[in-house]
């Protein structure tokens, strides 16, 4: 299924320094009920976006002028943690979220945000810090990341690299998923199955 292709983005960067929020948190149980992805961008954070009656929490980052629609989220260590729940990745996807940015993601939570085209990023200690303190600020603060070039730039002129898988990189820039990837080899895959079927002609 094609996604978005992941080239060189732009946005305002939010800063969510807690370690390990799970899956709960990024999507509560009560947005899991429906048989499709809709609404699920509502549901994003939503207990820490709202109070028990339902009003805007004005300290959380999400609802802050500014920081509203942030394409990159400035994470805590173990991000994605808890439940295996794909939805916490569709969720972050439909409120525009493009990338994370942090030292460390729970696996299941990694593999389903490279299955979905969203980018997360497990960089050194010292890189994640710098652009916490960027992302922190008393004013939104710009970032581009750059998959092409493997770079994040602020729009201050600050530049650090970044290490990332070359077959995730490859999907994302292109905008494949996992069938998509598989079938950019599908004249390889015929080749195979012609050639099995010469040596094993017994078989359907």
């Amino acid at each position: 299924m094609p996604m978005d292709p992941f080239t060189s983005v732009t946005g305002t960067a939010a800063a969510l320094p807690l370690p390990n929020i799970d899956t709960d948190v990024i999507m509560p149980k009560q947005f899991l009920k429906g048989i499709d992805r809709s609404g699920l961008g509502e549901g994003a954070f939503h207990d820490l976006r709202f109070d028990a009656a339902g009003r805007e929490r004005p300290d959380f980052i999400l609802n802050r002028p500014g920081w509203r629609d942030a394409a990159f989220l400035v994470v805590g260590p173990n991000f994605g943690c808890g439940s295996s729940r794909e939805h916490a990745v569709w969720g972050l996807k439909q409120r525009g979220v493009r990338a994370l940015l942090g030292t460390s993601f729970a696996g299941i939570f990694f593999d389903n945000c490279a299955r979905n085209g969203l980018l997360a990023l497990t960089l050194d200690s010292a890189t994640a810090d710098a652009l916490m303190e960027v992302a922190a600020g008393p004013e939104p603060a710009s970032l581009t990341v750059d998959l092409t070039a493997c770079t994040i730039a602020t729009g201050a002129g600050r530049r650090w690299s970044f290490a990332i898988d070359a077959g995730r990189r490859e999907a994302l820039l292109q905008g494949y998923d996992h069938i998509a990837t598989t079938l950019t080899r599908a004249d390889a895959i015929a080749a195979f199955e012609a050639g099995h079927r010469l040596q094993a002609p017994w078989l359907p």
